[in-house]
């Protein structure tokens, strides 16, 4: 029997996330009651710590801990908070540290990953690892058109900003035209207009921040070519450049295309949406095309407190959508569609995975509907042998679900129409994970008795698609339209599993298994919530309301963990086990694969993914709980090296590490909100309603300059591959 160490009880969740991040770039999602608070369905906390548990029994028995007790990989590894304040350079652990009792590893790294790593720090820079350059591509505000207007902080317009690089980028693609022309793609997620306006007051935001605000969200189109040292830079007379903001028109698709739930008075058809709003990662297609994911787009909308449909407001409550009177931008004031007691059913507009094809600047982005509507991350293709699409995309919120959707068309190549519907006609399922020992969970984290802790997948089918219009739905009691509407409800009927905050999922090009980066959930394990009328909250089940069930006796999923996934693609079953483990390697709870711990990185709060050619993992995180800045990480998955990490660059103070593109010869991130936090002083809001005046950041232009969200690519200096 294996017992959990008292020690990893110490220290209560946190991130390096300021309130002016929670509050923009997600509507404080983490400081209200979980949206999925009531689901019957288990919690991926009750199986997970099986898995691991596995995983360190089978490659290294159970690990070491300090004190009487000692600690299986599983148990509270999934869950524990951390105590280090992770001082030791490099994040490695001095030898015979806790947990690590392999011995130390042999030889080189994979190619890929032979370099130095960066040590954690928090400097207001981009720290890349010794013997590489960087430079910025583009940054906000920077014209994507030849003669576009120049970025002027104290002279934004609205009309300046529908031609300029958007605020906060974050998903990024690169994507070759049919002409051999490179267009760099992204998303812009959100913008926090405290940073962008001086003494910015949301109750006094004039309709020009509105409308700059609307214009600075949506995606970027740019073409780009390489010079000798192999940094792109833009080609500013490209007729493809482009911008899609909160005005551009998008079309529907799918089931839920025309239907009265996404009527409103400005679009009677149900077909016609303006604007798309928190785009977050997204993919590249193989036909050419590129996806994003409308995540947290709950906290543009208000005045829910004056609807009086008790129905309209449960569905709006399930997806987030609570603010009872004004939103934190206030964008209802001047356009109604924000207003959900004038325009109730507009946040069923998004939500969405949308679709655009960078190639033609002319083209109507789409959204697709077959793919659920719920909080997409990001969503990433993978094709079968036999040509089969599968499309992956998580929920990026407490206790929601992983999905994927399975095309009944095949790519023609070349056949641009027929591609672009490849998305509407299919299966959408989403999962169901469970341990294979989950009779003999009790909480107190024993060891199974066949020592096993991975475990299993089922897809359950929810919907259909079919190309004759008569859509089928799999779930009791729910059309095929409203699956796809309130794909939520749906996940929750068929008792899909909960995840802690499901983020981008990438399949590996070398061998297919999938990965999926859970970012953490400080609610995961957390006992006697009450409700209003001071009673212990309980599930459907009669459960205490997030309490951890098998093997997960630990409160709070602070660093987050990487999910691996065997799956068959286009089929209803899989495997999966944890490959990583996240947090500062000091301490027990964490875990790399069975990799020695002492010879690692310490990373926390995953969120985007990476394949280089060599088929290592890389990882930007969001949030670092280990109180060093954000970073890009390598990941062995394979080999007798698996599960070593090293960290490649870090990121500015108060930056997100976004959208990282692995080449040969280049590496390419998005850095997103750098300086993002009150007062250089540390102030809340309150004492200093004006971040501009005293700005943490400088980055990337330095001197007195207001910080701005960019993107940095990095080259090898000298020439020559990245990592070998």
């Amino acid at each position: 029997m294996v017992r959990i160490g008292k020690n990893l009880l110490a220290s209560a969740f946190a991130t390096s996330r300021s309130s002016l991040t929670c509050t923009y770039k997600c509507g404080n999602a983490c400081a209200d009651d979980a949206p999925n608070e009531f689901a019957s369905n288990e919690y991926f906390g009750d199986v997970a710590s099986q898995a691991l548990s596995q995983r360190a029994y089978s490659r290294r028995a159970a690990l070491k801990v300090t004190g009487a007790s000692a600690l299986a990989l599983g148990g509270g590894a999934v869950l524990a908070a951390c105590t280090s304040d992770n001082s030791a350079a490099g994040g490695a652990s001095a030898s015979g540290a806790a947990g690590s009792t392999a011995a130390a590893p042999k030889g080189d790294s994979p190619e890929g990953m032979r370099f130095a790593p960066v040590s954690p720090n928090k400097e207001d820079a981009v720290v890349v690892a010794d013997g590489y350059e960087q430079n910025v591509l583009i940054r906000w505000g920077d014209p994507i058109h030849e003669g576009g207007p120049a970025f002027d902080f104290d002279k934004q317009t609205a009309a300046n900003q529908k031609v300029q690089f958007g605020f906060n980028n974050d998903f990024a693609g690169l994507i070759k035209a049919a002409d051999g022309t490179l267009l760099y793609v992204c998303s812009h997620e959100y913008t926090t207009e405290p940073m962008m306006f001086r003494g910015y007051k949301k109750e006094d935001a004039t309709k020009e921040q509105v409308d700059i605000g609307l214009a600075a969200h949506g995606h970027t189109v740019l073409a780009v070519e390489e010079d000798s040292k192999g940094f792109l830079k833009p080609i500013l007379s490209d007729k493809r450049n482009r911008r899609i903001t909160g005005f551009t028109e998008f079309t529907v698709d799918g089931p839920a295309a025309g239907h009265d739930l996404l009527k409103t008075k400005a679009d009677p058809t149900g077909m016609k949406i303006e604007g798309t709003l928190n785009n977050c990662s997204g993919g590249v297609t193989p036909w050419g095309t590129f996806l994003s994911g409308e995540e947290n787009a709950d906290q543009y909308f208000g005045n829910v407190g004056k609807l009086e449909d008790e129905e309209a407001v449960k569905h709006l409550k399930r997806y987030s959508v609570k603010n009872k009177e004004m939103s934190d931008r206030a964008w209802e004031k001047y356009y109604d569609r924000f207003d959900v007691s004038k325009e109730p059913n507009e946040p069923n507009r998004f939500f969405w995975l949308v679709e655009i094809d960078p190639s033609d600047p002319n083209s109507t982005p789409i959204k697709h509907t077959a793919l659920g509507r719920f909080k997409h991350e990001a969503g990433q293709i993978y094709v079968t042998d036999d040509g089969t699409v599968v499309c992956y995309s998580g929920d990026d919120e407490r206790f929601e679900y992983i999905y994927k959707f399975v095309s009944s068309r095949k790519i023609k190549e070349g056949d641009t129409k027929h591609n672009m519907g490849i998305l509407s006609e299919g299966t959408l399922y989403v999962g169901k994970f469970a341990g294979n020992s989950e009779s003999e969970i009790d909480g107190s984290g024993e060891l199974p008795k066949d020592g096993k802790f991975d475990g299993s997948i089922e897809w359950v089918p929810l919907m259909t698609a079919k190309s004759d219009g008569k859509h089928e739905s799999h779930v009791d009691g729910m059309s095929a339209e409203e699956v796809c509407i309130y794909s939520r409800l749906a996940g929750d009927k068929v008792g899909a599993t909960r995840m802690d905050r499901p983020e981008d999922i990438e399949a590996s090009p070398k061998t297919g298994k999938v990965y999926a980066a859970l970012t953490n959930n400080k609610y995961r394990g957390k006992t006697g919530a009450k409700d209003d009328k001071g009673k212990e909250r309980t599930d459907s089940a009669g459960r205490p309301l997030d309490k951890a069930i098998e093997v997960a006796p630990i409160t709070e999923n602070k660093n987050g963990l990487i999910l691996e996934m065997e799956d068959d693609h286009a089929g209803t079953k899989g495997k999966w086990n944890l490959l990583l483990v996240c947090g500062d390697p000091n301490e027990a709870y964490s875990y790399f694969g069975g990799f020695d711990k002492s010879s690692v990185s310490p990373i926390s709060c995953p969120d985007n993914l990476a394949f280089d050619e060599y088929g290592n993992m890389w990882i930007s995180t969001d949030g670092n709980a280990l109180k060093s800045n954000d970073g890009l990480f390598a990941v062995a998955v394979e080999g007798e090296r698996r599960g070593e990490t090293k960290c490649f660059l870090t990121v500015p103070k108060a930056a997100e590490t976004c959208g990282p593109m692995i080449f040969g010869n280049r590496v390419m991130v998005n850095v997103q909100h750098p300086g993002e936090i009150e007062t250089d002083q540390g102030h809340p809001v309150g004492d200093n309603p004006d971040p501009t005046t005293a700005p943490t950041s400088h980055w990337p232009d330095g001197g007195d300059s207001q910080p701005r969200p960019a993107v940095v690519q990095v080259v090898r200096t000298g020439g020559g591959k990245i990592g070998v």
